[in-house]
């Protein structure tokens, strides 16, 4: 809810688990639940490990945005900074560690 992401839907899987699906602008994000919890990634972000580390979301209200997971008492593992001229962007950390990453243009 934090994110604004739009619930299209479940889907049983064959294992039993679950596939939950997100709309993120035009990107459909599946998130599957399985039934046996697997051990959690390993938290740090891009020098954490090898395998999915972090994903990207392009918006246009990053400061809005990153208050509004603070306020929701998501970790914000880097605040908002220009990281070359025109582009702002900052990390919060999804509840398994993995980081997401906020990027506004312009």
């Amino acid at each position: 809810d934090v994110l604004g992401l739009q619930f299209k839907g479940e889907m049983a899987m064959p294992n039993g688990g679950v596939m939950n699906r997100l709309l993120c602008g035009d990107s459909l994000i599946k998130l599957v639940v399985l039934p046996a919890v697997p051990a959690a990634a390993a938290p740090g972000g891009i020098q954490g490990g090898a395998g999915y580390r972090y994903w990207t979301i392009t918006v246009t209200n990053l400061t809005e945005m990153v208050k509004a997971c603070a306020d929701a008492g998501i970790t914000v593992v880097w605040t908002e900074r220009e990281i070359r001229p025109g582009v702002r962007i900052a990390m919060v950390a999804d509840p398994d560690g993995n980081w997401v990453e906020f990027l506004q243009v312009g």
